[in-house]
């Protein structure tokens, strides 16, 4: 049985931190430190960890967020599996429990921004949470030690997952719903992961050129709105969307 809770010991802090190195091999100078998960869960935000018979194998964090229009949200700032826990639906798990926490405060949109050449990970926060995505920040971490990022550029994408739509209802409980037809496709190849160790100016090629592509749609009004996989690459599918 896996546990998840929120982190409250300054000891499940420091072992959050711990967790880090072993996940992405960062260097101490890109860690979060514990004290920020301990100002996190002060000042409207949460620490959040799974646990398997009391071993935390992963965890996550997310800071209070205000909008230029004065919209309260969450940041999800980092989520994290252990290597041999991942696609077992732990991170789904500590997801839901974000949205469970953050309705019950009245917050209904969580934010989180993510590598839009990770395929499993845009399949995810798409097709199983049910965000959507209009905006691309290129280098948005600067250059990490992580070895998960392969010297790249931190481009990134903004998922915006809104708690109470009708989309997000629908997808998190499993029910049928109907999307706007696509009227824009980005596709990433499945063997970009071997690109960023084994080509990487490729690599980084390809990463601008997806990136041009994000950002000229995103100006012209689409919105991601769906994710497909084939053992050949990923496609994001870009259409219309109205919020509110």
């Amino acid at each position: 049985m896996i546990e998840i809770r929120a982190l409250t010991e300054h000891s499940e802090f420091q072992e959050a931190v711990r967790l880090q190195r072993e996940i992405w091999g960062f260097a101490d100078t890109d860690l979060l430190p514990a004290r920020l998960f301990v100002v996190a869960t002060k000042v409207g935000g949460h620490a959040l960890g799974a646990f398997d018979s009391g071993r935390m194998i992963g965890f996550c964090l997310a800071i209070p967020g205000l909008k230029p229009g004065g919209q309260y949200y969450l940041h999800s700032h980092m989520l994290g599996i252990l290597p041999e826990y991942r696609n077992t639906g732990i991170g789904r798990m500590l997801k839901l429990e974000q949205r469970r926490d953050a309705l019950a405060r009245g917050i209904d949109l969580i934010e989180w921004t993510f590598d839009p050449l990770e395929i499993k990970n845009a399949y995810f926060n798409i097709e199983r949470l049910g965000a959507i995505a209009r905006r691309y920040l290129p280098n948005q971490y600067g250059t990490t030690s992580s070895r998960l990022h392969g010297g790249l550029p931190t481009d990134r994408l903004v998922a915006e997952w809104w708690l109470a739509s009708p989309r997000v209802q629908a997808i998190v409980s499993g029910a049928p719903f109907q999307r706007p037809l696509p009227e824009a496709r980005i596709a990433v190849p499945s063997t970009i992961g071997e690109l960023r160790i084994e080509d990487p100016p490729r690599a980084r090629q390809l990463q601008f050129e997806t990136g041009e592509q994000f950002k000229r749609h995103f100006a012209a009004g689409l919105v991601v709105i769906g994710f497909e996989k084939s053992p050949e690459r990923g496609t994001y599918l870009l259409g219309r969307w109205e919020f509110g």
